[in-house]
């Protein structure tokens, strides 16, 4: 009869099978698509990996839970120890890195505006770097992230009380101290007289709706910003994980543990 700790581990591990089968087909869809944008492309082998790796592991925990096979259950134990430090490490630096940096109130606006400087330098190397920002600018021009600002067709009044997101803020508006003028959401008119800031987002700005400000330092800074708030989130809901990967963790050490007992009563290798 098998013991509680092996039925449960088939249980979780063939829940885990099931999830892993629409992750792995899906990667594989986004792979054979034609015209896929480069967004999806990014994602495809993310999935793929991750989609197999947990079938092989939800497969190995299952058959060596059930057909009480010890080696593929201490493959299983192995590679579940493994995530579990691995998973520890990416919380606490998930946490360190995003615990620097915020956007700053301008005056009289309803939304912040973001800084470059102000976010970690791990983070900062990692989205300036040039082939990086082209895969992150080509995502942000095919999600038209200012698209909605465009359709909003609001009076300056409107707009500068308006909550923008991070990347909204700094991808599809100048900064403040340009003092460009306000002619709509994402068109903004450099002053007749010039301007002195030394910003060189000022600079970077373009009116053509494929330029905005989606190479200026302001737009890097707002994928920072929303990284950071999703990286936050990804940490505390890691810190879940884990405590479910423990428990799991510890259930598998006692079917591993029974199916030694089980082999060495039947006269099998322990």
């Amino acid at each position: 009869m098998f013991r509680l700790s092996n039925n449960l581990i088939g249980v979780l591990n063939f829940i885990t099978f099931l999830l892993s089968v629409p992750i792995l087909g899906g990667g594989i869809w986004l792979a054979t698509r034609g015209g896929g944008t480069d967004c999806e492309k990014f994602l495809q082998t993310p999935m793929i990996v991750l989609g197999a790796f947990l079938m092989a592991v939800s497969l190995a925990g299952l058959v060596g839970a059930c057909c009480r096979n010890s080696l593929l259950l201490w493959i299983y134990l192995f590679v579940m120890f493994v995530l579990i430090i691995l998973l520890f490490f990416f919380t606490v630096f998930a946490f360190v890195v995003t615990n620097k940096g915020a956007g700053q109130v301008v005056s009289g606006r309803g939304y912040k505006e973001y800084h470059l400087g102000d976010y970690s330098h791990w983070l900062q190397k990692r989205v300036e770097n040039t082939k990086n920002w082209a895969k992150i600018r080509s995502c942000l021009s095919d999600a038209k992230v200012c698209g909605s600002l465009q359709e909003a067709n609001q009076s300056f009044s409107q707009f500068i009380q308006d909550n923008l997101s991070p990347i909204q803020s700094g991808c599809c508006t100048p900064p403040a101290e340009c003092g460009f003028e306000y002619e709509n959401a994402t068109v903004w008119n450099k002053p007749a007289a010039g301007f002195t800031s030394n910003n060189t987002d000022c600079q970077t700005w373009g009116n053509d709706q494929s330029t905005l400000c989606y190479d200026c330092g302001s737009c890097k800074a707002g994928v920072i910003a929303n990284i950071k708030d999703k990286w936050k989130k990804i940490a505390i809901l890691n810190i879940i994980f884990l405590v479910f990967l423990v428990i799991v963790y510890s259930i598998g050490c006692c079917a591993f543990r029974n199916n030694r007992r089980d082999n060495a009563w039947k006269g099998g290798y322990p």
